[in-house]
């Protein structure tokens, strides 16, 4: 894929409402293409994670690839089970006995933290009227990632049983094991994880019936070794032939499908031009403080890397409410539309009316015609309707 300040845009960006969210179809069906022959290469099955991407509008494209979504409690269990259909999968560090009630209504798969919330549950889900498969999250203290913040192996890490805390009888009665160790990270993290996996727990898989190795696998980009994930899966299923293989990313579905376009609200000075935007960091894409990181602007270079440089913020109160720096062929205007790219996933997720901004509305980009179609707005209702 072109660099995202080489990328050309082929539909009209003065016809998407400002601040939106545009996720294009074309795109979206290409990430959707890899990974349905992914699926179908490795014999793997690929799920949805709706915490990283829940735009339902678009569901019915998406469940002609994959088999189902995770979630990860009872609301996103229902979305996926009301909007997508297949199979539905919930994991959560803890489950009140209020929200069990609810996701047993919906999950098919559901994947305990801790060994105390199996024996927590282990009767109602005995005696629930529907049949669901349980297993449990394990952590196999293999740390891979970068960022602190997003390792589940770190040390003093709340998510997932270590080897040494999992017995035959808390095993009684499960029949998976679930691990999530990555983050935007290739195949090679995986099967290095996978290793640990069954060094540590490879004696409990004889009598199990699935694993899922979670998400994190970014395998929609650009230089993702897809061939060494196809291997992975297939050599684990090969020395486990009974076991059913999950994979639940969320990113690598909606990476690089949607854009951000927002608008130059007005231009101030200090130590350096600054265009206000329409749009906030902290409220519309919250990553980029969180992570952090900088996100791509169509057209947009480093700064003074072209002509002429701006600092962006946002429209919060919030002093740090700043995209970063960036520099422009043309001098900005006030009422200029900017797009960022890669802002369809932990985007529309994540969004706050901190400050009463209003949500950036959502829209589509016909795959054919390419036509924008807005598909929701938001206004003072969605704002109101949070506080009381």
């Amino acid at each position: 894929m072109a660099n995202a300040r080489e990328q050309s845009l082929d539909f009209n960006v003065q016809a998407c409402p400002s601040p939106a969210y545009v996720v294009d179809d074309a795109l979206l069906r290409k990430n959707l293409e890899l990974l349905g022959q992914v699926q179908e290469r490795s014999g793997a099955r690929i799920l949805l994670a709706l915490k990283g991407f829940a735009m339902w509008d678009t569901f019915p494209l998406v469940r002609q690839y994959l088999v189902g979504t995770t979630s990860s409690g009872q609301d996103e269990a229902r979305l996926g089970a009301e909007t997508f259909g297949g199979e539905v999968h919930c994991y959560s560090p803890a489950f009140t006995a209020e929200e069990m009630a609810v996701v047993l209504r919906y999950a098919d798969h559901l994947s305990f933290n801790s060994p105390g919330q199996w024996r927590r549950f282990r009767e109602t889900i005995a005696n629930a009227p529907r049949r669901v498969s349980c297993g449990l999250r394990v952590n196999p203290e293999h740390s891979t990632g970068a960022v602190p913040l997003y390792d589940p192996c770190a040390p003093g890490s709340r998510l997932g049983t270590r080897a040494r805390d999992l017995t035959s009888e808390v095993m009684e009665g499960l029949e998976g094991l679930h691990f999530h160790t990555l983050c935007e990270q290739n195949s090679d993290d995986l099967e290095s994880t996978l290793a640990a996996f069954e060094e540590r727990f490879g004696h409990y898989l004889a009598s199990l019936k699935w694993v899922n190795f979670g998400g994190g696998h970014h395998v929609t980009r650009a230089d993702y070794d897809v061939e060494r994930l196809v291997r992975v899966i297939r050599g684990f299923r090969e020395r486990h032939p009974h076991l059913t293989v999950y994979l639940e990313p969320g990113e690598a579905i909606a990476l690089n499908t949607g854009y951000l376009v927002c608008s130059v609200l007005d231009i101030v000075e200090n130590d350096g031009p600054i265009a206000i935007l329409d749009t906030s960091a902290t409220a519309h894409m919250p990553d980029v403080l969180e992570m952090p990181y900088r996100p791509e602007i169509i057209g947009g270079g480093e700064p003074d890397e072209k002509a002429h440089t701006y600092r962006l913020g946002g429209m919060t109160c919030l002093a740090g409410d700043v995209i970063g720096d960036y520099s422009f062929d043309e001098p900005l205007e006030i009422g200029d539309r900017l797009v960022f790219t890669d802002m369809a996933h932990y985007t529309m997720v994540k969004t706050t009316t901190f400050n009463g901004i209003r949500l950036p509305s959502i829209c589509r980009i016909d795959a054919a015609n390419r036509e924008v179609r807005t598909v929701k707005t938001f206004g003072y209702v969605d704002y109101m309707q949070r506080l009381s």
